[in-house]
């Protein structure tokens, strides 16, 4: 049993790495070595995590929190790349280029975050080649989720990137109850991730509530009918709906 407080460190640091698909089956050995490369960083509301260009110290895995990774365009309005939790890793591709991230990461709450040194992790990789091959697939998965949300922003309204994003939250549930999502950021964050801003994104949740498709209850939404949400996002995409 761990009886210090630095046993208990490493013990969630382990468990954060182990939980990031990343790291996903790796042998307890090499995650060690992982573990010895990496530092626990806290981050305040509105802190953020690096900026574009800044020269890149190594990648992240998010430990609790949200951090929100965006662009500022020229005009200054700020885009969301994309909100990552727990478990969610991100800024690898900064391992293979000097300039850093191409974009800014700041958290959107109080967040506790990985950081997975550059130059221990490089030299790890040179003598772990699978752990390299893990990486790659895991910034392949990254890619596949930005090019799924471009198509959201340029092919869809609204509605239906709302609806597209509850139906995919919507498939681990409960045998015999009815789906919940837990709105785990301010529903600003999720409006700009979807693309929109805050008070769109919450006429387009009191629309979802007056056709009781969905009831919102502080920071929780229940999926009333699942079966009918998916019904109105097939016909938004021009999609026949599955027979009954």
């Amino acid at each position: 049993m761990p009886t210090t407080p630095a046993e208990f460190k490493k013990i969630a640091l382990l468990a954060t790495l182990r939980s990031c698909q990343l790291f996903a089956g790796l042998p307890a050995a090499d995650l060690e070595k992982v573990a010895e490369v990496s530092v626990i960083k806290s981050l305040e509301k509105g802190e953020y995590c690096f900026r574009e260009g800044e020269p890149s110290r190594g990648f992240y895995v998010v430990q609790s929190g949200a951090v929100n990774v965006h662009r500022v365009n020229a005009l200054g309005k700020e885009q969301v790349v994309h909100v990552f939790r727990a478990g969610d890793s991100f800024a690898e591709a900064t391992l293979a280029s000097p300039k850093g991230c191409h974009a800014d990461a700041r958290a959107v709450q109080p967040t506790q975050v990985l950081l997975i040194q550059k130059d221990g992790i490089l030299d790890l990789l040179k003598r772990q080649p699978e752990l390299a091959l893990r990486m790659l697939g895991s910034m392949s998965n990254h890619l596949r989720v930005l090019v799924g949300q471009l198509e959201d922003l340029t092919l869809k309204d609204v509605e239906t990137r709302l609806a597209n994003w509850l139906v995919k939250r919507s498939s681990n549930t409960v045998a015999g109850q009815p789906p919940r999502i837990e709105l785990n950021v301010p529903k600003h964050v999720l409006a700009a991730e979807l693309g929109t801003i805050s008070e769109t994104f919450s006429r387009t949740l009191a629309k979802f509530r007056k056709q009781k498709l969905i009831a919102v209850k502080g920071r929780t939404i229940t999926i009333l009918a699942l079966g009918r949400l998916k019904e109105l996002l097939q016909r938004n995409l021009g999609e026949e709906p599955e027979s009954r």
